[in-house]
């Protein structure tokens, strides 16, 4: 099984407002960098996005560790979380309902198909692969500005 270091990072420009996320592959000395941008979105979704993205971009099952800054995300694995979720109807331990469950459900699902190993890492420190990660994420928002302007998702409900 090939063994592959996922890098991902989410950011938000307001909270909700455009968002963009970015995510370096790694393997074999060999790096990819992806990123994209969604309208109207938060940062745990964006960060949730990254996750889902990378992994999707693989092509056959691999022995993953990923590393992201998003205590959301990765105490969402490594603390069960979201074993104690989906045993509780995929609600929280107060009973509400569970934030973002549509990426939550995408991304237990591309989980299941690789073995992955989440890790912390400290944001906007000096950590070189998370920087790219943040920077990916920030130019993705500014292409959306620059493709929609500022306000569109306010403005153009098909844009939501």
């Amino acid at each position: 099984m090939k063994k592959v270091n996922i890098y991902t990072d989410g950011a938000c420009s307001g909270n909700p407002g455009p968002g963009g996320w970015g995510a370096i592959l790694e393997y074999g000395g060999h790096q990819k960098e992806i990123s994209g941008y969604v309208p109207g979105t938060t940062n745990n979704r964006m960060e949730l996005f990254a996750a889902i993205s990378a992994l999707g971009a693989l092509k056959e099952p691999c022995e993953v560790t990923l590393y992201s800054d998003s205590n959301y995300l990765v105490q969402a694995f490594n603390d069960h979380w979201i074993d104690n979720w989906k045993r509780n109807g995929w609600k929280t331990s107060g009973g509400a309902a569970v934030e973002n469950q549509d990426l939550w459900f995408a991304l237990s699902a591309a989980v299941r198909k690789h073995q992955v190993s989440f890790v912390k890492v400290k944001g906007h420190a000096d950590h070189p692969e998370n920087n790219r990660c943040d920077e990916l994420a920030r130019q993705a928002i500014e292409e959306y500005r620059k493709t929609y302007g500022e306000d569109s998702a306010d403005s153009d409900p098909t844009l939501r």
